[in-house]
């Protein structure tokens, strides 16, 4: 899969913070001085979650973790003040825990969520904080429309409908239950369905342009690229329509887990 594209990521910013925020709220030290945390955003994109934790804990010892040069290049010019460092989320074993391990939107790419929990919380340090925000919308229509297209005999060959590469999630049961086996005494488990105004279809196409589009679109030839991406789009002007301001409402599940360790 080609490199994340940082500027196209960013043009539904702040739609794409807002559960970044929601989550960053829910994390609390109250009786500990924030310049005294060390956290890490795993992740951490463009630095847009980054920068939600460094506001949150003012003086924090906070590094981001990504997997892709562009978003670390983006997120270093964004908070110079801040360290950002190659990570692999599926493989993390830093030299020493961490009071806050943050993901926001990331772990949806990494398999085996029964055994990712239990190797993330094991690098947060005892009353530390494992919070996480995670896509569960492969079941919605946008979604759908993906792996219909991709199983087409126009693009079959190229973009398998199983290349998605995506965790199915557990049930809210299953998290809770790995985090309290990985050592968690205290467990919120939540789910919110965001509803974003979309301008028109062609929005839609460019919000997933840059996630859940990519492993469909970029092992494509040139050519084909935009005729699926074309495809797409008609696929959702007809799954999503219109509402009476003229604007698409897409809906948005996503997957909320904050626990402390013991």
């Amino acid at each position: 899969m080609a490199d994340w594209n940082p500027s196209l990521y960013r043009r539904f910013e702040e739609e794409r913070t807002r559960p970044a925020r929601d989550l960053a709220e829910r994390c609390a030290f109250p009786d500990r001085d924030p310049a005294s945390l060390r956290i890490a955003d795993l992740g951490c994109g463009p630095g847009n979650s980054t920068e939600l934790l460094a506001e949150r804990f003012p003086g924090a010892d906070i590094t981001g973790f990504d997997m892709s040069e562009a978003m670390l290049a983006a997120a270093r010019e964004r908070l110079p003040q801040c360290r950002f460092a190659p990570a692999d989320i599926g493989a993390f074993k830093p030299d020493r825990p961490f009071d806050l391990i943050y993901s926001n939107a990331s772990l949806q790419w990494v398999l085996g969520h029964e055994r990712l929990i239990p190797a993330l919380m094991r690098h947060v340090a005892p009353g530390g904080l494992f919070a996480a925000q995670v896509p569960d919308n492969l079941a919605e229509e946008a979604q759908l429309a993906m792996r219909e297209i991709a199983a087409e005999p126009e693009f079959r060959d190229h973009a398998h409908p199983d290349g998605e590469r995506r965790e199915t999630l557990g049930s809210r049961e299953d998290y809770y239950d790995w985090l309290v086996k990985a050592g968690a005494v205290e467990v919120d488990v939540w789910t919110t369905v965001y509803n974003h105004p979309m301008a028109d279809a062609a929005a839609i196409t460019q919000w997933f342009s840059s996630t859940g589009l990519k492993p469909f679109v970029d092992p494509l030839p040139a050519e084909l690229k935009p005729r699926f991406l074309d495809r797409y789009t008609a696929e959702i002007d007809r799954r999503y329509p219109e509402r009476a301001d003229g604007r698409r409402l897409l809906p948005f599940p996503r997957l909320f887990l904050v626990a402390r360790k013991a």
